[in-house]
């Protein structure tokens, strides 16, 4: 067979490494208190918030179908704009259209699950390790959107309704992930079951984390300030998409 019979495709996004899940968590952190420094801080509201990083979103997600390869600056921009915007979904429906938390928590548990069931229904796979078609990669986002907003919805129905505090849901939500890779370690968990419930559990683990040390002492937290919180782990970021660039990290190679 002659080499312009062969087609390949490359793997849009990247494997579960170490760090990737590090940055991971620096993205969803920074999600949260960046909405809050932009309505907040900034004064521009939840509304006008929520539009400028729709819109903003919109065009990092262009950038991002145009790679047709996994490309770490434009991937982790991708995510670190839909945890901002996955954070306003859940606080728009919360704060501007009065629906409870834990409504909010089963609509977008819901909402997930119905992404999943197309996608499968679709594709006959969840992996990530096959992200090559444009249909695929759209699902994929999609459950991204929802697993931010699900992870919001959960981490503040824990921490504020519950009452447990920041820093007891952090580490609520961070002995979930450790018992989540012990059974992926130790007990045979499905790998694609144990990497989207990680990935849904980081969300209000970062969460609880940038409150955390965003929030003032007044409300539980160590008064950090949105501003020192979110320029923190946007250095951190950018270092580790530095690295994982420089390093070909969480890279799949090519798939037929």
């Amino acid at each position: 067979m002659s080499g312009n019979a062969t087609t390949t495709n490359r793997n849009r996004v990247p494997q579960a490494t170490w760090d990737f899940w590090l940055i991971k968590l620096m993205a969803v952190t920074m999600g949260e208190t960046a909405a809050d420094y932009l309505s907040v801080n900034l004064g521009l509201g939840l509304s006008r918030t929520s539009l400028l990083m729709v819109g903003v979103l919109v065009v990092a997600l262009i950038i991002q179908f145009a790679q047709k390869r996994y490309v770490p600056w434009s991937y982790w921009l991708a995510v670190v704009l839909i945890s901002v915007v996955g954070t306003l979904v859940t606080d728009n429906l919360v704060d501007n259209f009065g629906v409870p938390l834990a409504v909010t928590t089963v609509v977008f548990t819901l909402a997930l699950a119905g992404t999943f069931w197309a996608w499968f229904r679709s594709e006959k796979t969840l992996s990530i390790h096959t992200i090559y078609t444009t249909r695929r990669e759209a699902f994929y986002w999609l459950a991204i959107l929802f697993t931010f907003a699900l992870g919001t919805a959960a981490g503040d129905l824990v921490a504020e309704q519950f009452g447990l505090g920041y820093l007891a849901t952090g580490i609520l939500f961070g002995m979930i992930i450790a018992s989540l890779a012990v059974g992926y370690r130790f007990l045979g968990l499905d790998p694609i079951l144990g990497f989207w419930l990680a990935y849904i559990f980081t969300r209000p683990l970062g969460a609880s984390f940038g409150d955390l040390l965003s929030q003032s002492q007044q409300y539980g937290g160590l008064g950090l300030g949105t501003i020192i919180t979110s320029a923190i782990f946007l250095a951190v970021i950018s270092l580790t998409v530095v690295y994982m660039s420089l390093m070909r990290r969480g890279q799949d190679g090519a798939a037929a």
